[in-house]
């Protein structure tokens, strides 16, 4: 099998890792982050041309405000800090999700991580902050409706490849493999349309402790697999 041209990953169990050094959960999301780096870096080395991490989804919004304000102040501070690393190493950044609810500052800093980066032409990072599959697809959904109240499509051209079109994550293509850390096997609201056929990796390392080692034992997996989306392989045919 080939090798994943996109990667995944739900980063998960930074909290955990906190609490179970008896530190604040902050400490945890700093060491995640600082994770992400050797794993983003991992990536590029490892020729994967697409990598999704899931930074904040939708429901996140919901924990303590003390957190939510760290966390954002935390990808601003990355965003500036990294946004040089990313042009040495040739990455375009992306981002999906529902932006208009994150504070100014940190939409400057994603804004000028973009545009700086817009030309390059390595792997494509994209980070999912305030990102919600189901109103992802909600979105594509009503921009379709949109459409064809206007006139501009037919009822009979709105089909699994229009809805597709709309979504916010393309053109990168649906993710071969999704990995998620910390135990826990679901998605969360995550790329739920994209993975309909994707191979999954939950791997019972907490976020902070996943290392480039890791990231081997999940692509070897993948490896593995026989992907067969939905039909049959050769063999099999064979046998009928």
């Amino acid at each position: 099998m080939t090798p994943p041209k996109h990667i995944a990953i739900i980063m998960d169990g930074n909290g955990r890792w906190a609490q179970l050094r008896s530190r604040p959960r902050t400490y945890g999301h700093i060491k995640g982050a600082r994770v992400a780096k050797k794993i983003i870096t991992a990536s590029v080395k490892k020729k994967i041309a697409n990598l999704t991490l899931y930074a904040f989804s939708s429901e996140n919004w919901l924990r303590p405000q003390t957190e939510v304000l760290f966390l954002m102040n935390l990808l601003r501070r990355y965003l500036r800090k990294e946004t040089a690393t990313l042009m040495k190493q040739n990455i375009r950044f992306r981002v999906i999700g529902d932006l208009r609810k994150l504070p100014a500052d940190v939409l400057k800093a994603i804004d000028y991580a973009r545009e700086t980066t817009i030309n390059n032409t390595g792997m494509v990072l994209t980070f999912a902050i305030s990102y919600g599959s189901r109103q992802e697809i909600a979105d594509a959904a009503r921009a379709l409706a949109a459409k064809a109240i206007a006139g501009e499509i037919s009822l009979n051209q709105i089909d699994e490849a229009s809805l597709d079109a709309q979504l916010q994550s393309r053109p990168t293509p649906d993710p071969d493999l999704i990995i998620r850390t910390s135990g826990e096997c679901r998605l969360s609201n995550f790329l739920l349309w994209q993975a309909a056929y994707s191979e999954f990796f939950f791997s019972t390392t907490l976020w902070p402790d996943f290392t480039e080692e890791d990231l081997d034992i999940a692509v070897l997996s993948f490896l593995k697999r026989d992907r067969r989306f939905g039909a049959l392989n050769n063999n099999e045919n064979n046998l009928y």
